[in-house]
């Protein structure tokens, strides 16, 4: 059977995947609001291990499609492995049709675009990017351990490589104070990136990071639906993609207040005079009920 050590994270669209714990934790593990890998030291699975993991999931369900590669940092593996990670995976399920996982930019930096492209030809295809924001003092506050412009350079080493890229925007993370420097550099560096998706979390302190020591002694911001409306639509206003034919736009992770939802640019439009609407009159907003909220 499959053996999970301690909690299991997937992104909302990898609800129906086979999750495979290829690597335990997250290599890097400084980001300030990240609390998801904290108690677990990181490491490269056995790849034995892993072997007679995908044995049993084929024979207690050979019809898999999808299969996420967890936990948070699984493309920093040496290349080796992963492919034959991945020759492993296309022999035990006939009907694969994807393999993914998160994507940390320290990762990204260390792959050379010839890895990517091996590793996507194999089965690959699809990365989560914590772009988180586009502002560098944001970024910096945040420890994510890049600025802007390195963002930049390394997804687009992934889209060289004609690997899809999924990016996240962390609405609320420049505070009050650089919400619009936040919301419109974050825009500026998917333009730059051109992603095929697209998404938005509220940032939210957890117990256990520097964030929530930081929330602790009143330094954090707890934006209103409403300010996180008007930085959402900041956002979506600036956002120029199409490039690639088109990126997938969601704001329905259970941390946002407004659940929204379109392809860019077709429905860019749209989706701003929603929220126009939402700032004239708020109670066309219909934001969730705070209980209804969470990671």
């Amino acid at each position: 059977m499959i053996r999970y050590e301690g909690t299991l994270y997937r992104p909302p669209s990898e609800a129906d995947s086979l999750i495979l714990q290829a690597t335990i934790g997250c290599s890097y593990n400084e980001c300030s609001f990240c609390a998801m890998y904290r108690e677990k030291r990181f490491r490269v699975r056995p790849i034995d291990e892993l072997a007679r993991e995908i044995e049993w999931a084929a024979r207690v369900e050979p019809r898999v499609r999808k299969v996420f590669l967890a936990d948070g940092d699984a493309l920093i593996a040496k290349t080796s492995f992963l492919l034959e990670l991945l020759a492993r995976l296309r022999v035990a399920f006939p009907n694969l049709q994807r393999v993914s996982c998160y994507a940390s930019p320290q990762a990204l930096a260390v792959r050379k675009v010839e890895e990517m492209t091996a590793l996507r030809d194999a089965g690959l295809v699809l990365y989560y990017l914590g772009i988180e924001s586009g502002d560098d003092p944001t970024l910096e506050r945040l420890r994510k351990g890049v600025d802007s412009a390195e963002m930049i350079r390394v997804a687009k080493k992934a889209h060289e490589a004609g690997v899809k890229l999924s990016t996240m925007i962390l609405l609320g993370a420049g505070n009050r104070v650089r919400s619009l420097e936040h919301a419109r550099n974050s825009a500026r560096v998917v333009n730059a990136i051109q992603p095929r998706f697209v998404s938005t979390l509220v940032m939210t302190p957890v117990e256990g990071t520097p964030l929530w020591n930081e929330a602790e002694r009143g330094e954090v911001d707890e934006l209103s639906p409403l300010e996180l409306a008007r930085e959402l639509r900041e956002f979506l206003a600036a956002l120029e993609l199409g490039e690639s034919g088109g990126t997938v736009f969601r704001s329905n992770h259970a941390s946002n207040y407004l659940a929204l939802a379109g392809t860019l640019p077709k429905d860019q439009a749209r989706l701003v005079a929603a929220l126009d609407q939402v700032l004239t009159d708020p109670r066309a907003g219909r934001f969730r009920p705070e209980w209804t909220r969470g990671l």
